[in-house]
């Protein structure tokens, strides 16, 4: 068992560090009692290097696990060296599927100083750089030819079924397609909306235009290469006045 001072100062440490990465990130400490969470959170860490090292002598006991709202999440350690300070890694998403990492580097982890606010700032530097190039590869590989969209840009793409898919970035976006049909796949996070119905597949599609404007996301709508478009498509959603956008949340 790890004693309290040891439980307090890595979830301390997790708050500060929380609260200085750049964008959103909240903290949540696994105690050494939370046994199943830190089990299936040890089999989703990206490292084959410092951190992968230290647990397979030390396996978990406990740990701070930061979320950013994209899914991306950062897992907090402690070192067995006799050092102070912890350790740091990149946490694989739940939502994608193993396939997707294939030919992936792994970002692997670093250690950080006692001080979380220098923390931070080696976590901003180093690990998140790697992380969310890692990630952006991940995920482009698991929307198989989807294009990715933006935070304030939601791109839709023909399928060669018919269908129209997309991977939004924000959650309050997934709300809305969601209430226009589209069906969301739990593995890959691609929303798609079937085209077994062209009149209300189109009737949607213009329809999440100006819902998503409220929200300050425009939309585009594309054609995977070597696909031509189907004679009774609808048409492609005007652009959305620049005047009435408003701006979006930073986000990667």
């Amino acid at each position: 068992m790890h004693d309290h001072d040891t439980s307090e100062r890595l979830a301390s440490y997790a708050d500060v560090l929380a609260g200085e990465l750049p964008d959103t990130w909240t903290s949540t400490h696994l105690p050494p009692d939370a046994k199943d969470d830190l089990a299936e959170l040890a089999d989703r860490i990206r490292d084959l290097d410092l951190v992968a090292a230290s647990l397979a002598e030390h396996p978990l006991q406990q740990a701070a696990v930061l979320s950013r709202p994209d899914g991306a999440q950062l897992v907090l350690v402690d070192r067995h060296d006799e050092r102070d300070g912890f350790l740091i890694a990149a946490v694989a998403p739940r939502a994608l599927p193993d396939e997707a990492y294939r030919a992936v580097p792994e970002p692997n982890g670093i250690a950080l100083a006692d001080d979380p606010f220098l923390g931070a700032e080696e976590v901003a530097g180093d690990l998140l750089a790697r992380y969310d190039s890692a990630l952006a590869q991940v995920r482009h590989n698991a929307l198989g030819g989807i294009q990715p969209s933006q935070p304030d840009r939601i791109v839709l793409t023909w399928q060669q079924d018919g269908s129209v898919a997309t991977a939004p970035v924000d959650d309050r976006a997934g709300a809305i397609l969601v209430a226009n049909g589209f069906v969301q796949d739990p593995q890959s996070g691609v929303y798609r909306l079937i085209g077994d119905d062209t009149q209300a597949q189109a009737r949607a599609l213009r329809e999440i235009g100006p819902q998503l404007d409220a929200l300050g996301i425009g939309t585009a709508l594309q054609h995977p290469a070597g696909r031509t478009t189907p004679a009774s498509a609808p048409a492609p959603m005007p652009p959305s006045p620049a005047g009435t956008r408003t701006p979006a949340t930073r986000a990667r």
